[in-house]
């Protein structure tokens, strides 16, 4: 792969609640992002806000034993069932969409997207494979589930 383009990595998960009560834990930057983020997430910390747009945090990604990427994340709600993270510090942008299915379930899907080039972007390419996020956040979900039912 030599040529230069954007990169894409999702998951998604369904969850038994309601799209309204999971985008409401979901936007929670102060209390239930926290704690269900996985061990790659390291010194999380609230910037400014802390539910939903506006919000800004920011956190050590560690995608490998080598790699550490420092995110400043930005949240937007472009829509209702939407939360998107820009990192001031990169081009990766982050999608959270939560969508209805039937009456008390919900899906999840997350996609992160960054531009892949040479230097920095090579580091992205091999950092933060779409499998390597993808194991990272589908235990991200695994948890906001566990969060959820615990409600």
């Amino acid at each position: 792969m030599g040529w230069m383009g954007r990169v894409t990595a999702t998951a998604e998960r369904s969850i038994d609640a309601p799209a309204e009560e999971v985008k409401s834990k979901l936007a929670d930057y102060r209390e239930v992002r926290p704690r269900i983020l996985t061990e790659e997430y390291r010194d999380y910390t609230l910037v400014e806000g802390g539910t939903g747009a506006g919000t800004v945090a920011r956190w050590k990604l560690q995608a490998t034993s080598k790699r550490v990427r420092d995110v400043r994340a930005t949240v937007s709600e472009p829509q209702p069932d939407t939360l998107v993270e820009t990192d001031a510090n990169s081009s990766m942008v982050t999608t959270w969409t939560v969508r209805p299915e039937g009456d008390d379930r919900s899906v999840v899907r997350v996609e992160t997207t960054w531009q892949g080039a040479s230097g920095i972007g090579g580091f992205f390419e091999r950092v933060f494979a779409p499998k390597g996020l993808k194991r990272i956040y589908d235990g991200v979900l695994d948890n906001l589930a566990e969060e959820v039912r615990g409600r």
